[in-house]
């Protein structure tokens, strides 16, 4: 994609011209120099995010944003050019605002490097995937960083026209989202219309004790609580929520508010192996056998038991590969809507 070459350089001089601030015009479309700092919290915490365009700037030819969540590899500036190359066989690079957070983290099983400042989040437990607590600075959420975006992209003085706002993540990044959609309270005061992707997560937080039958015909009182002690245990249901950011609603709460938001679940179709980190523990298994399996009865779950109208999409021929996933072209309606 030639286009995808040339833009960097175009962007650069178009950065010159305008004194150092992202030209409007130009979506900035390389991993270097495509970056700025969130501030959360009034500072100094802050974390990183890729991005076409400058979320400070003011930019009257955006008429969407899209947000990617990376994986459990953290790796931000993969995801971008993911959600770059998407943008692009959608057309949508001059009006579309791109976002990828980097959700970075120092803890001993992730050891990413951090900038001063740079939020350190959480890797395990209540983890960056669920809203949990930041290591460095535990009143931060790794949601409070979502929420963060989203307010700078509603802000009418920067983004005056912007009509839609899609929040979509693979893998880790889609359990993220899963939670991040039932737990959000922007939602509905936000001004801008946002929908949620959840592709190809390892599990979902269920909303009752019930789980899926094998072929999740049914939903059921799970029947193995006594040697899965943790099914129901956040993050893969709703009990035992001491911290993060879910910590302050409740169950109630959290059930109505994922039933009403726009969720469409994006499945591989051969996602059927347990690779890519798949998630073996008791909880997830008792979601279903494989990631298509579970998000195929997760998406009935909703619907039936709760009254959400989410959409279930399957993707011909992906596995577990965000590529695939975001850049096919069943995909890019969903991610890309009409406006």
């Amino acid at each position: 994609m030639k286009i995808l070459t040339i833009l960097p350089l175009l962007c650069a001089a178009a950065c010159e011209l305008s004194g150092g601030s992202l030209y409007a015009a130009v979506p900035c479309t390389s991993v270097i120099g495509c970056t700025e700092w969130v501030t959360l919290s009034g500072g100094p915490a802050r974390s990183l995010i890729y991005r076409t365009y400058s979320l400070d700037t003011p930019n009257p030819a955006i008429t969407r944003a899209l947000i990617v969540i990376h994986g459990t590899g953290r790796d931000a500036d993969n995801y971008f050019r993911t959600a770059l190359a998407a943008t692009f066989l959608a057309g949508g690079l001059e009006n579309t605002a791109v976002i990828v957070p980097r959700i970075a983290s120092s803890a001993s099983s992730c050891r990413d490097d951090l900038a001063p400042n740079e939020v350190s989040w959480s890797c395990t437990g209540d983890s960056w995937r669920s809203g949990g607590a930041a290591i460095s600075n535990p009143q931060l959420t790794s949601f409070d960083f979502a929420d963060e975006v989203l307010r700078k992209l509603a802000n009418r003085e920067t983004f005056p026209n912007l009509k839609s706002i899609v929040i979509a993540g693979h893998s880790a990044g889609g359990q993220y989202v899963d939670r991040y959609a039932m737990a959000n309270t922007l939602h509905e005061t936000l001004g801008v219309p946002v929908t949620y992707i959840v592709s190809n997560p390892s599990s979902y937080a269920y909303l009752d004790y019930t789980r899926p039958n094998p072929d999740a015909r049914e939903f059921r009182p799970f029947g193995d609580g006594r040697n899965c002690t943790t099914f129901n245990k956040w993050p893969y249901g709703l009990e035992n929520r001491t911290g993060g950011y879910t910590a302050k609603q409740s169950d109630e709460q959290l059930r109505k508010q994922l039933a009403s938001r726009p969720v469409t679940y994006l499945l591989g179709e051969i996602d059927i192996l347990p690779l890519g980190g798949f998630d073996s523990s008791c909880p997830a298994m008792a979601q279903g056998a494989t990631r298509l399996a579970r998000g195929q009865a997760f998406g009935k779950y909703v619907n039936q038991k709760f009254g959400a109208h989410h959409a279930t999409t399957i993707v011909p021929l992906c596995g577990h590969n965000a590529r695939c996933m975001f850049t096919a072209e069943i995909a890019l309606p969903l991610l890309f809507p009409k406006q």
